[in-house]
């Protein structure tokens, strides 16, 4: 069987595995790190549909293959949903930076109004322009200090309802509750179609 490719419009590692993990041997994924002279997708939707649909075209264009984008975020109910499409771009530096940041935000909210979802928009584009899209949430709460080795991001401070944070959870776990694995579990029957005709 030949393994038809998709291009995961990232560069974040972490990302890519958790993706890599997900499609199984259906489809051989690729990064943009495999795709160097593509150039790189404006970002400047106020969505998280829009930014995922505008990179998924973008790169399933200038690559001449199937691209899959996703953009997703932390939405904050005591910020007014920040930091929302700019999760990544909070504060400069490093992740650690960026929920160190959060929890400085937070440091006088009661623990009653610490709600939060992560939430994530998939979007699958072919080079002739056609366009699949999808969503996922995951409600939970920020907590007070981080917990937990795992995960990336804003995981060590993303605590469930179960009382774990995010970064607690094994890669298995994480993508049976995450807001990323619900939109790819509502992607999955076009990734499939994607491979059928391969088999």
């Amino acid at each position: 069987m030949t393994r038809g490719r998709l291009l995961f419009a990232t560069t974040n590692p972490g990302k890519l595995a958790e993706l890599r993990g997900l499609v199984g041997e259906a489809l051989e994924v690729l990064s943009l790190a495999d795709f160097p002279g593509v150039g790189e997708s404006p970002e400047d939707g106020d969505t998280f549909a829009a930014n995922a649909e505008q990179k998924a075209l973008f790169y399933a264009r200038a690559a001449g293959v199937p691209a899959l984008a996703d953009d997703s975020g932390l939405c904050v109910e005591a910020l007014s949903g920040a930091p929302g499409v700019r999760s990544a771009r909070y504060v400069p530096g490093t992740d650690a930076d960026r929920w160190r940041a959060l929890l400085t935000a937070l440091e006088d909210v009661p623990d009653d109004r610490r709600g939060a979802a992560f939430r994530c928009a998939l979007c699958l584009a072919l080079p002739t322009g056609k366009t699949w899209l999808e969503e996922g949430e995951c409600r939970g709460r920020i907590a007070r200090q981080p917990v937990g080795e795992g995960g990336f991001g804003y995981d060590p401070v993303f605590q469930l309802p179960s009382g774990k944070t995010m970064a607690e959870l094994t890669k298995a776990q994480k993508s049976a509750v995450s807001h990323r694995g619900e939109a790819f579990r509502r992607m999955r029957p076009h990734l499939e179609a994607l491979a059928a005709p391969l088999r």
